[in-house]
């Protein structure tokens, strides 16, 4: 069993190495993806995946227990360097596939984490979508 000290002991590195792996993949993308790739990604989202099928997405996210996804969101708040936040290109891609998350899946106690994390990746409220 590892002890809670060595635990902490481990994340500042471990946060770190996150931290560099994400911002050489972001780096990756920035340098490599055209726009265009990433404008028919969105756009194939948005127009060409069916309503059910993001449904059953979301539905699959509601089954995760509540502890795992307050989890995820505070991990996405606290080791997502700012430099990922500011590449226009991941943001874009982020605010897409973040906007189909409804706030009845983020458990409460994470209410303000995920405001941050929607701040920092500019994710719009989707207002309404037709479910047919």
């Amino acid at each position: 069993m590892v002890s809670r000290r060595r635990l902490a002991a481990f994340e500042p590195s471990a946060k770190r190495l996150s931290g560099k792996l994400i911002t050489l993949q972001v780096r990756m993308v920035d340098r490599y993806v055209p726009d265009r790739l990433l404008l028919i990604l969105v756009n194939t989202l948005d127009k060409h995946v069916a309503p059910r099928a993001i449904n059953r997405v979301i539905d699959g996210l509601e089954r995760i227990p509540p502890r795992m996804r307050s989890t995820l969101i505070s991990a996405a708040d606290s080791y997502v360097p700012d430099t990922v936040a500011s590449s226009r290109k991941v943001s874009a891609v982020i605010a897409n596939v973040g906007k189909y998350v409804p706030n009845r899946v983020i458990p409460p106690e994470s209410a303000e984490e995920w405001s941050k994390v929607k701040g920092k990746f500019h994710i719009p409220t989707l207002l309404s979508r037709s479910t047919e």
